[in-house]
């Protein structure tokens, strides 16, 4: 099914690969969030979130899926399937029946 078959979400979040990355992949969110933000979607990007108190993965991971809850949306980044939390991301978006998407198929 392609995005023109589908209603095109306005709220997204951005799902992908971080853990184990350079910078993790924090640029690569980045220009993706910079790129759909460009065609007119709000962007909820978990590369911009604040450190959690506790500085650990399920930390972070709680930040993201909060964000990732208030969306229209998920948009996956290259390499998300190799991302433990990107599955994650995933399977709750799934379960709650959330469109998704592959970042090249919204560009």
């Amino acid at each position: 099914m392609t995005p023109q078959s589908r209603p095109v979400p306005k709220w997204i979040y951005l799902a992908g690969p971080m853990t184990g990355i350079v910078d993790f992949n924090y640029p690569a969110f980045n220009q993706a969030a910079e790129q759909l933000r460009a065609k007119g979607f709000q962007v909820e990007n978990p590369a911009e979130n604040p450190q959690p108190a506790c500085n650990s993965w399920n930390g972070y991971m709680r930040l993201g899926l909060r964000q990732m809850l208030k969306c229209d949306a998920v948009v996956f980044l290259p390499g998300w399937w190799q991302s433990k939390g990107a599955r994650l991301e995933l399977d709750v978006a799934s379960r709650l029946s959330m469109p998704v998407f592959t970042l090249e198929e919204l560009l």
